[in-house]
């Protein structure tokens, strides 16, 4: 029975290095900008969503009207500039995160499909070797390799649930 082909996808060779220059080139003007962070150091900062920004917004506008309510260990120009990084950046990568997420989706989809379709080989290449087809033994060993120690998955074992005590 033939599967169902979702997607195929044949990208010219010059479509394929016209992005990774298109990539080089956006990865080399935001380099000087950009900032990596340890998962710890992650969890430990406040985050700002959507529904903040409106918020840090409005604590600019009334900082710059009222500064008398303006704590002396605050800087509002730092603040504004922060504030005005996150909106240029968000330019940046909320259409980079849509193409980043279409990638992933077609990554799945087609390594999907491809395996799928490997799988329906190995199974239709083992039964020919439990039949003694000729080569098929051969092409068999080779590709059970990627299958070994992974043993037969076992139940987990039952809760022991208050009424039994098993």
């Amino acid at each position: 029975m033939p599967q169902e082909n979702l997607v195929s996808i044949v990208i010219p060779p010059e479509d394929v290095q016209a992005v990774l220059d298109a990539i080089a080139v956006i990865n080399t003007k935001l380099k000087p900008y950009l900032i990596a962070l340890s998962k710890e150091e992650r969890k430990k900062l406040p985050k700002m969503g959507d529904r903040t920004i409106p918020f840090v917004e409005k604590v600019i506008e009334y900082a710059t009207a009222q500064p008398e309510f303006v704590p002396p260990y605050m800087d509002i120009p730092e603040l504004k500039n922060d504030f005005n990084a996150v909106t240029t950046l968000n330019q940046v990568y909320r259409p980079l995160n849509q193409i980043d997420s279409n990638l992933n989706d077609t990554l799945l989809l087609s390594g999907s499909e491809a395996y799928k379709a490997a799988l329906q080989f190995y199974n239709y290449v083992k039964q020919a070797a439990k039949n003694n087809v000729p080569d098929a033994k051969v092409i068999f060993e080779e590709l059970k390799k990627r299958f070994e120690n992974q043993g037969p998955r076992s139940a987990p074992a039952p809760t022991p649930t208050p009424e039994t005590g098993e």
